[in-house]
């Protein structure tokens, strides 16, 4: 592969974070990111992706799998979200118009996000004061979960109780 043709096909915004966090950009590298820049592919399970990569023809350890992954989601390439049903990871590629430190609000029933402040507006200045301290201190992907309006208009069981944040 030549390095001008790959360099043209990662968005400038993945490449500063890969050199952010200091990932350099190997076949393995190129390869996984290349799978998430696929727009019909979201909320992959390292076994999916793995599968997906031998498919390619490419023999991957596994474990040098989950840490590049976990590396991705790090540096703010990929988020990462736990499927509570299933127990396992499931990655996606991190919106590249947020910032990796911006926190998102993350719907438990469609698993979309949305950017806390497009959420909340005006009204959100102590959660822009606690998640600006969580990342001063080096935390990132920071999220709220909860359920967004569509999912709650659609359940039909009024009774069941809402996850997330009351305020």
């Amino acid at each position: 592969m030549s390095t001008t043709k790959d360099s043209a096909a990662f968005p400038p915004e993945i490449q500063s974070r890969l050199e952010a966090g200091g990932l350099r950009r190997t076949l393995l590298t190129r390869a996984v990111v290349g799978v998430f820049l696929d727009p019909a592919r979201v909320d992959l399970s390292h076994p999916q992706v793995l599968a997906m990569l031998t498919t390619r023809g490419l023999a991957v350890d596994r474990v040098t799998l989950y840490r590049l992954l976990d590396r991705l989601a790090a540096c703010g390439v990929l988020l990462r979200r736990s499927d509570l049903q299933t127990r396992i990871w499931r990655y996606r590629l991190a919106p590249l118009e947020v910032e990796a430190t911006e926190p998102l609000f993350e719907c438990e029933g469609c698993h979309r996000q949305y950017p806390l402040v497009d959420q909340v507006g005006g009204r959100g200045e102590a959660w822009a004061g606690l998640f600006s301290e969580l990342a001063r201190s080096g935390h990132r992907h920071l999220s709220i979960h909860g359920t967004c309006p569509s999912c709650a208009d659609d359940s039909a069981a009024p009774s069941s109780p809402q996850k997330g944040v009351s305020g």
